[in-house]
């Protein structure tokens, strides 16, 4: 059971699409670029929790499905586990990320992470509810940071 509650909080973290208010130009553009770069399917490739590097073939049990509107769906070993809504703000440095899982135990309760993201890879830092938004890509043990390293699933033609 807590494999499964740390799943699901490590899923919350792979929300990445992102739904903001409205902000300047620049900055919406800057979201609807990087909305448009997380759009689609992404397996983990690599997960620490608290300082915990959990073995490959566990983290890429896990995928999510992120949409260009923010929502998300995380699946381990393609059963829905979680599910939720993200913003981001591609405009601070590090970027930052906000998710809310909408299912499971943490629904409700808002995660504050940073992000990375490129084409066909992407890594996630976020903390627990009720803690500080990490400042960098890193989990040492006592952090209460998740680190989540993903590359983009292929698409069936």
């Amino acid at each position: 059971m807590r494999k499964l509650n740390l799943l699901l909080s490590a899923a919350a973290l792979l929300a990445l699409s992102g739904l903001t208010g409205a902000g300047d130009d620049a900055k919406d553009k800057a979201i609807k670029k990087d909305r448009q770069l997380y759009d689609g399917a992404w397996r983990v490739v690599a997960l620490d929790i608290d300082g915990n590097k959990w073995g490959e073939d566990d983290a890429r049990k896990i995928s999510v499905i992120n949409k260009k509107d923010g929502t998300w769906t995380i699946l381990m070993d393609g059963s829905e586990v979680a599910k939720g809504t993200s913003t981001i703000d591609p405009t601070k440095k590090p970027k930052t990320i906000n998710f809310t899982p909408d299912m499971g135990l943490e629904a409700g309760k808002e995660y504050l992470g940073i992000y990375e993201i490129e084409a066909k890879k992407r890594r996630l830092c976020f903390a627990k509810p009720g803690t500080n938004r990490p400042t960098e890509f890193a989990s040492a043990p006592g952090s209460d940071h998740f680190l989540v390293s993903f590359e983009r699933e292929k698409a069936d033609k």
